[in-house]
This record gives C-alpha cells, sequence and structure tokens, in this order.
C-alpha cells in the first residue's frame, strides 16, 4: 500500500512538472509571436506613414508650386527643390507685382516698420515711379530711353483701369509691372484709394526710399542721374500744402469734419507729389482721417487735392518742402491745366521749364533746379520731344 502511495505521487509529481513546462513553453511560444508580431506591424505602420508623408509633402509642394517668373516665392536649389516664400529676398523684395490682397490687407502689410535700422542684406535705394493712368501711356518711349542704363536704382509700378493689359516688350522696364488695380473716378476719393494702392505696392520692396507719382501725359525734363541724385539726396519730402483763403480752397472744408479736422488745418496741393518712405508709411497707415475725408469730401471738394497735404500738414509738415517738383501750368484757369501739343515743344520751351528763372529751398538751401517732370503732354508731343533727349534734357 505505501509503495502504491508513492508511486502514485510520483507520477503526480511528474505530471505536475510536465504541465508547468508546457505552460512555460506556452508562453514562451506566444512571447515569441507577439514580439515576431509587433515587429512586423510596426515595420508595416512605419511604410505607411513614411509613404503618406511623403505623398502629403510632395502634394503640397506640387500645389504650392511657383515659378520665379510667376510669383514671389523663390526655388532653394536642394535635392527636394522646396520652395522658400520666408526667404529675406523674397520678403524685402518681391520679383512679381501680382498679389491676392484687398488694400485693407494691402495697406496693412504696407505699413509694416523695422525697428532695427540696419538691413540685413546690401540694399541700394532706388526710387519709385508710380504712374497713375486711365489706360495707354503715351509717353512710355521717352521715359524708356530716360531709364535705359540705369535698371539698379529705380522701380516702375502702374495703376490702370482693371481691364487694361500693358503690352510692351519683355526687355521694356515697364514689362509686368502693373499692380492690381481698380476702377478710378475724377473728382472722387477713388483717386485717393489709386494713390495709397500705388505707394502701398511700391512698399513692400524696401529697397524703395523715394515715390514720385506721375500721370501718362507727364515727362522728365532732367536726365536719370540728375533726378535720381535730387531725390536721393533731399531732406524732404516735396508735396504742396498751403491754404488758400478762396471758394477753392477753405471754401471746400465742411464743418462735419470738426474736431478732428479744423479749418485752420485745412490745406490744398498738387495731386503729383514726391515722398521719402516714412512719409509714405503714414499715408498708407492712416485710416481715421481717410474716412472723413471719404465721408464729407465730395465734390466739389476733390480729395485727391486736400486729402494728403492737409494729413501731412496736421501731423508731418517738417517733413515736406511744401512745394512739387512737377511742373504745370495752370495759366488758362479752368480745373484743367494747359495741355502742350507737338506745335508748342521746342528747345527754348523745355530749358523754361528746366530754369525759368525761379529759386525754391532744398535742404535748407536755396536752388534754381525746382521741377523735375513736367505735364500736361499731349501724345502729339512725343516726336518732338524725342529729338529734343540728348541736346536738351542730356539722355
Amino acid at each position: 500500500m505505501a509503495r502504491n502511495r508513492i508511486d502514485k505521487e510520483d507520477a503526480l509529481d511528474k505530471h505536475l512538472g510536465l504541465l508547468k513546462l508546457v505552460q512555460i513553453l506556452s508562453f514562451l511560444v506566444v512571447f515569441v509571436a507577439g514580439i515576431i508580431i509587433g515587429l512586423a506591424a510596426s515595420s508595416h505602420m512605419n511604410q505607411y506613414f513614411t509613404s503618406q508623408a511623403k505623398l502629403f509633402f510632395t502634394n503640397n509642394v506640387a500645389s504650392a508650386q511657383i515659378s520665379p517668373e510667376d510669383g514671389n516665392c523663390t526655388t532653394i536649389p536642394t535635392p527636394c527643390h522646396t520652395l522658400d516664400c520666408l526667404s529675406i529676398d523674397t520678403f524685402a523684395r518681391p520679383n512679381n507685382l501680382t498679389h491676392s490682397m484687398t488694400d485693407e490687407e494691402l495697406f496693412w502689410r504696407a505699413s509694416l516698420l523695422p525697428y532695427k535700422e540696419d538691413y540685413p542684406f546690401h540694399r541700394v535705394p532706388k526710387v519709385a515711379f508710380m504712374f497713375l493712368t486711365r489706360g495707354p501711356l503715351p509717353m512710355l518711349p521717352l521715359w524708356e530711353r530716360f531709364f535705359k542704363g540705369h535698371h539698379k536704382y529705380f522701380s516702375i509700378y502702374v495703376h490702370a483701369n482693371p481691364d487694361y493689359e500693358l503690352n510692351v516688350s519683355t526687355d521694356s522696364p515697364f514689362y509686368g509691372r502693373k499692380i492690381p488695380s481698380l476702377d478710378v473716378e475724377w473728382g472722387t476719393v477713388l483717386l485717393v484709394d489709386a494713390e495709397k494702392r500705388l505707394l502701398a505696392n511700391a512698399l513692400l520692396d524696401f529697397s524703395n526710399e523715394r515715390f514720385v507719382l506721375l500721370s501718362e501725359s507727364c515727362i522728365p525734363v532732367y536726365n536719370f542721374p540728375t533726378v535720381y541724385k535730387y531725390l536721393i539726396d533731399s531732406e524732404q519730402s516735396f508735396v504742396e500744402s498751403y491754404d488758400e483763403p478762396t471758394r477753392y480752397g477753405r471754401g471746400r472744408y465742411s464743418r462735419k469734419m470738426l474736431p478732428d479736422i479744423q479749418l485752420y488745418q485745412w490745406r490744398k496741393g498738387s495731386q503729383w507729389f514726391e515722398m521719402q518712405r516714412n512719409v509714405a508709411v503714414y499715408i498708407v497707415s492712416d485710416t481715421k482721417y481717410y474716412t472723413i475725408f471719404k465721408k464729407y469730401c465730395k465734390p466739389a471738394c476733390y480729395p485727391d487735392e486736400h486729402y494728403i497735404p492737409t494729413f501731412l500738414n496736421m501731423f508731418h509738415g517738417l517733413l515736406t518742402a511744401n512745394r512739387t517738383v512737377t511742373w504745370v501750368d495752370w495759366s488758362l484757369g479752368g480745373p484743367h491745366p494747359a495741355t502742350y501739343t507737338a506745335v508748342n515743344i521746342t528747345e527754348s520751351f523745355i530749358r523754361s521749364i528746366r530754369n525759368n528763372g525761379t529759386q525754391c529751398s532744398y535742404n535748407s538751401d536755396t536752388t534754381s533746379v525746382c521741377h523735375l517732370f513736367a505735364r500736361k503732354f499731349d501724345p502729339s508731343a512725343l516726336e518732338p520731344l524725342l529729338n529734343l533727349t540728348s541736346t536738351v534734357m542730356e539722355f
């Protein structure tokens, strides 16, 4: 009996030991299988997410691809050919004028001022020539001759009717220089909108230091080096701003502008201004006084003759020379100045504009060079003007 009990106990112990061994082996098999399955799943997931990331990246880069000719983003010469839309060159010197910004967005963007005074790139100060026109530029060949050989020192911006296409050759300095424009109506605040639109687009290029507003009937009366030095070296802007105690001046003031604009602050001046960069920023940054003019300065009040002269007189008068550098003849009277045709264009006439014996202020001194540009010139005046460029205007 005792022997049988011992044999049964030994058999039970062997059975339990075998059972534990099977359990251990089963656990090991499950554990190893789990590891193998986990590794396989991990590899598959890595491949999946990697492929998805590549697909996402490729699709987004492809959808954002902009060639240097079509947009303001530059392509970085890397193996991936990624785009660097935030490069300092793209930000500070956009090479394309096309954008989809509203005026509100554009003016905000143009009003940005860096606190740091020195530039992190080589900067050659440029003059921004801003042409406000209904359509064609009849004096374009004259301007092309004026600009020839000086491309590093100027920028061109054209505001024309939205449906007008500026068809010029690819080697013209006017090629691709039309900004996103809106309709303009003479005598209304829409003219001020166009002026601010030109200034804002020009301000996007941090190389632009001076800003001159011109019309399609304007001409230069000096060569480019003379104009460039005169403007870049000037300590003040050339914005006409004067008090005219007649119905054409004070008579256009509305008492509804009180208390923000008072009669003694009201000014009038030529629409055709020239200004330095900080003054241009002040203009595009203003909302309050522009809104007042938009609401209360309506015909026979003309915002383009009063808004900028009044605004600068109120806040930045010391920054302006209180004169214009664009000659015009108002001797005939009426709402528009005299227009000169081919029969009027003579050497003595152009010389009389260049130096008519008057003196004007320039950097706390006086000079006989007071007008760099002139208007209004009929398209028929182009040929005789071209004949005088080398002998009188020296370009």
